[in-house]
């Protein structure tokens, strides 16, 4: 699962505070249920244009990584929370919204990884293939 989210409004002193980026990627991955593997990595960023400066920061989890992108002139985060393992994203929202201090969000789930099914999914799925081509090849033929 894939949890993306942009945004908006947010307290321009917290998305300038890279302790505060630090703590929330050192503590979010067991608040969401996934495991830490290193230390969180966190930047200030200046960029050419004085308005995209930031802190940019992402920490790697057994399940993949969780990042996070701050405008703090712009009051404006980007956040994405990638995992192999499925895990509550209304909740973890929530604790992204509070943390930040979020008016408002744009927020996407994506589901990921799905070709990596366990063997049991893997063969219901090829059944299922199979079956479909099975009608189409069906189909094609009584046309002829």
């Amino acid at each position: 699962m894939h949890l993306v989210v942009d945004g908006y409004g947010a307290d321009a002193a917290k998305l300038r505070d890279t302790d505060l980026v630090y703590r929330f990627l050192d503590e979010y991955p067991r608040a969401i249920g996934m495991t830490k593997i290193v230390p969180p990595q966190v930047y200030t960023y200046h960029g050419k244009t004085p308005q995209d400066w930031g802190v940019s920061g992402f920490v790697l989890i057994a399940e993949s990584h969780i990042s996070v992108h701050t405008f703090p002139d712009r009051q404006h985060i980007n956040i994405d929370i990638f995992s192999c393992k499925d895990f509550d994203a209304t909740s973890s929202l929530e604790g992204v919204k509070r943390t930040f201090s979020l008016s408002e969000v744009k927020v996407w789930t994506l589901e990921r990884g799905i070709e990596f099914a366990t063997p049991r999914e893997g063969y219901n799925g090829m059944v299922r293939e199979r079956v479909a081509m099975g009608s189409v090849s069906h189909i094609e033929q009584s046309r002829t």
